[in-house]
């Protein structure tokens, strides 16, 4: 909108411009450049004396481009002022709205930086059906956040307001996905002094930041090349189970998907063996693993405990997972 009225108001002032100078041309005897600087000051109101005595024909003629050159010239420049007053209290609003929703927003997501990993974690939270809010300051991305539909905070990542306006408290994990391991390493310490609670994922560009970003606060850090390298490796090596492992973590298209679930306090799984609860045969879903606290155990017997607070990692089609979930 504030383009289409820059682009309308430059062409009244060309207009208006062209139509005074070739005016001067025809009616009086000066040159191209006495004629511009005549209608220059004419529609100016400067008040400088004329470049030559006007002939009757040339003072009608001025009477008239007086009226219309300056109503015209007017007319933009008010044009112009309207149009960045609406853009700059549209985007005060906008602004102010996307906050509100934001606020109300609890166990979610953060995205520090709309970069390419970013993005991809964006993409990833969506076809999870998470909320999630972004954080991002680039004027261009924070248009591209708007036609995406995403929910964001305009702003800094590293400043403090911007993570409270983004619900840090509330919030149920952090992905630090800033270009500048310094600036992932500020969120972190900021993320974790203002939610001790919170699960945070950050990116290292290089492995000497790997330390220094656990250390700020991060539960987990993902080197890009380090993860590229491992998959391309595994690739080669072992491409059928990368291919599988690839197609049941997306959960695209697939008939059987990964899911982790946690057991709750006093539930149908609490203080059950594997035998005892029965959820192949009630379910359909398979158990791989079991994580309890810090271990994991990958391969649970049917005499394995379950208990409260156990992080099953399940495999099964989304009606078998949806019956486990239930049941947990």
């Amino acid at each position: 909108m504030l383009a289409k009225r820059i682009r309308l108001g430059a062409v009244i002032v060309f207009t208006v411009l062209a139509v005074g100078t070739i005016g001067f041309l025809l009616i009086e005897d000066v040159s191209f450049l006495d004629a511009l600087f005549m209608t220059v000051i004419t529609v100016s109101t400067v008040g400088y004396e004329e470049v030559v005595p006007l002939s009757n024909g040339g003072k009608v003629f001025a009477i008239f481009f007086i009226l219309i050159g300056i109503s015209a010239i007017g007319y933009a420049i008010g044009t112009l002022i309207n149009a960045t007053l609406q853009e700059f209290m549209h985007d005060v609003f906008r602004k102010r709205r996307m906050e509100r929703k934001v606020s109300k927003l609890k166990e979610h997501y953060i995205i520090a930086g709309f970069g390419r990993v970013g993005r991809n974690v964006a993409i990833e939270f969506k076809m999870a059906k998470v909320r999630f809010v972004v954080i991002e300051n680039d004027p261009a991305i924070v248009n591209e956040l708007q036609q995406l539909g995403y929910e964001f905070i305009e702003g800094d990542a590293t400043d403090d307001e911007n993570l409270k306006k983004a619900g840090i408290d509330k919030a149920k994990g952090l992905v630090a996905a800033i270009h500048s391991d310094a600036d992932n390493v500020f969120v972190c310490l900021s993320a974790r002094d203002m939610n001790s609670d919170i699960f945070i994922v950050s990116r290292a560009n290089t492995l000497q930041a790997v330390d220094k970003i656990k250390a700020a606060g991060a539960n987990r850090v993902v080197s890009p090349a380090v993860i590229g390298g491992r998959t391309m490796a595994a690739w080669l090596l072992r491409p059928v189970v990368v291919d599988y492992l690839d197609l049941v973590t997306k959960g695209e298209k697939v008939e059987y998907r990964l899911e982790q679930l946690e057991v709750r306090e006093e539930g149908p799984l609490d203080k059950r063996t594997i035998k005892e609860a029965d959820i192949k045969g009630k379910t359909g879903a398979m158990i791989l693993a079991i994580k309890t606290g810090d271990k994991i155990n990958t391969n649970p017997g049917i005499s394995t405990v379950i208990n409260n607070k156990d992080q099953l990692i399940v495999v099964g089609t989304d009606e078998q997972l949806t019956a486990l979930e239930e049941m947990v």
